[in-house]
């Protein structure tokens, strides 16, 4: 305990000699956030074995999302009061594998006028010595969205169980000087630091239906001052939980948020308020000007790159020094009703957290689960060089199917009876709606059937059809929820997107990560993932089946199938 006040003492000596922060009493825990942790009603066949999902309740964004001493933390929006939006406090868990979470105390709530009506989304910042500062949006009384600084009381606890705000809070705000909407002004990033030496962090706002990422600099990370020019905007609407940071052009490891220079792009992410998508694009920052500019061909908005095509929003990566890798973090909300919800006493999962690199074309990025989950595999099934017939559908039996990870791989021998690809078709969620699993083409439809009931009443179906293009063959990659509930008080858009693939000189695959009511498929090596939200009535637990199939006219070979029961994390 002496040595950890010293720690402590010490870090804010240093901090406040720096004008930094002064510090104000550490929080009281709040009676009313007491027992949040506790367990949810028996009976849950959608609650997920190993994707994170506290006991009960409310969650939506991934916050602060970092590595400190060896201990990942993940904060998250959380209603300790409900299972629907309201209450929002940070809630905060650690794990030593990115897999298995123990929760911990809230670790930012209302306890400022600052954020007395809400602690919103942010994010943390490493900075040189391993300091851990987080900025948030709080909702001030006159239900402002400002910005304030939370930092660790103790510094020696690498499970940083205990935070205190900052008195200057709120340190960003909307001012008749900067006529910012006050309503439209949220989410800051991870910072980085600038050759000027002074940090920067983007914040989303915008104006009429301009989305913005605002830029603020700071000296000493307490006193900000914001940039004379937006470091991107578009037409788009509010650009909430904006992420900026730096990707090498070679190879699949991360690099820290100020890195900046020939050998790498930079990505910028915003996740649109209009229509709930998380779309990036890539392109170069001159941080002199501050001033980001996509590369030349990147479409801004929902017809542009979208890191999943499916349900996942208010996404956030950090970087993981320890393991030289850039991780992705997001939130899939519900398709089921409000009422249903409610009834099961939660609401919002987490995506299995992915590690994320650029393309070797460098247009576009690559995801696919951290190989950490892995460790969760068991009673492995395998299959090879297995012809799928025009029409047929094969069970895979020893796996755990409302619990599994399955990898499969196919092969096409005849493109010349692929369908010819219509110039008008060009929006591939219309396209997968219009061509769903169960409509026969030549080359495809063809894939899993997962959380499939016997008979076939239900099933989430994940499959490819083959085009034949202008001058080359294009793939489109669907997930179609359209038959997976009787109940039809759910959701079940049907997703879809063009996968950037050649398959005459490469197979196929496919990587679908299937959790009760999850399915997280990756295709062409994490190209291009959709995560599918949906609540079978007939296939859950031991009643879900596992199914590969073809209903297209020509004959398909599974040049290897490999699948495993996942065990269940521990998410206490």
């Amino acid at each position: 305990m002496a040595n950890s006040n010293v720690a402590f003492f010490f870090f804010f000596a240093l901090l406040i000699g720096h004008g930094i922060v002064e510090l104000e009493a550490s929080h009281l825990v709040y009676k009313h956030l007491l027992g949040l942790l506790s367990s949810a009603p028996a009976n849950q066949p959608y609650r997920t074995g190993y994707h994170f999902q506290p006991p009960k309740n409310w969650i939506n964004d991934p916050n602060g999302v970092m590595i400190y001493k060896g201990v990942y933390h993940l904060f998250y929006q959380y209603n300790p009061k409900g299972a629907v939006w309201g209450n929002i406090v940070w809630a905060h868990s650690t794990s030593n594998d990115l897999v298995n979470w123990t929760p911990h105390e809230p670790a930012i709530f209302p306890s400022q006028p600052s954020d007395i009506n809400g602690c919103w989304s942010g994010s943390a910042t490493i900075l040189p010595g391993g300091k851990p500062p987080i900025l948030y949006t709080g909702i001030d009384p006159l239900n402002r969205q400002v910005q304030n600084l939370a930092i660790p009381k103790n510094l020696s606890d690498p499970y940083l169980r205990e935070w205190v705000k900052s008195t200057k809070n709120p340190l960003m705000q909307p001012t008749a000087q900067n006529q910012i909407n006050s309503s439209s002004f949220r989410d800051p990033t991870t910072a980085w630091l600038g050759p000027d030496n002074k940090w920067r962090v983007v914040i989303g706002r915008k104006v009429d239906q301009l989305g913005l990422a605002i830029l603020y600099k700071s000296k000493d990370f307490v006193n900000w001052y914001q940039s004379k020019t937006p470091l991107h905007s578009a037409n788009t609407g509010m650009w909430e939980c904006p992420d900026f940071y730096p990707v090498p052009i070679h190879g699949q490891n991360g690099v820290d948020s100020s890195l900046n220079g020939p050998y790498v792009k930079h990505v910028l992410k915003v996740s649109l308020d209009n229509t709930r998508h998380d779309c990036y694009t890539i392109g170069s920052y001159d941080n002199v000007k501050d001033i980001y500019k996509p590369d030349e061909g990147s479409v801004e908005g929902d017809s542009g790159l979208r890191y999943d095509y499916g349900k996942y929003y208010a996404s956030k990566t950090f970087f993981d020094d320890f393991k030289n890798r850039r991780i992705l973090t997001g939130w899939i909300n519900e398709s089921s009703s409000v009422a249903d919800d409610i009834k099961k006493g939660w609401s919002g999962v987490h995506a299995t957290p992915r590690k994320i690199w650029l393309a070797r074309s460098r247009k576009q990025l690559v995801q696919w689960p951290v190989t950490e989950i892995e460790k969760l595999r068991t009673n492995h099934i395998s299959l090879a060089n297995k012809l799928l017939k025009g029409g047929s559908v094969i069970e895979f039996s020893g796996v755990t199917a409302a619990q599994a990870d399955v990898e499969v791989s196919f092969e096409i021998k005849d493109f010349e009876k692929a369908e010819v690809l219509e110039p008008s078709w060009t929006n591939p969620q219309l396209l997968c709606t219009r061509m769903g699993a169960s409509v026969k083409g030549s080359l495809g439809p063809f894939g899993l059937l997962v959380l499939a009931s016997e008979g076939l009443k239900e099933r989430t179906a994940v499959f490819f059809r083959i085009f034949k293009g202008h001058n080359k063959y294009v793939v489109l990659m669907c997930s179609d929820q359209s038959r997976s509930s009787l109940n039809q008080d759910n959701d079940m858009t049907t997703y879809g997107a063009f996968l950037d693939v050649d398959i005459r000189h490469h197979k196929l695959s496919l990587r679908s990560l299937i959790d009760h009511s999850i399915v997280e498929s990756f295709g062409g090596g994490g190209k291009v993932c959709i995560t599918s939200r949906v609540y079978p009535t007939l296939a859950i637990n031991k009643a879900a089946r596992l199914y590969a199939f073809n209903y297209g006219s020509q004959s398909i070979k599974i040049s290897k199938l490999n699948a495993w029961s996942m065990k269940t994390a521990k998410i206490n």
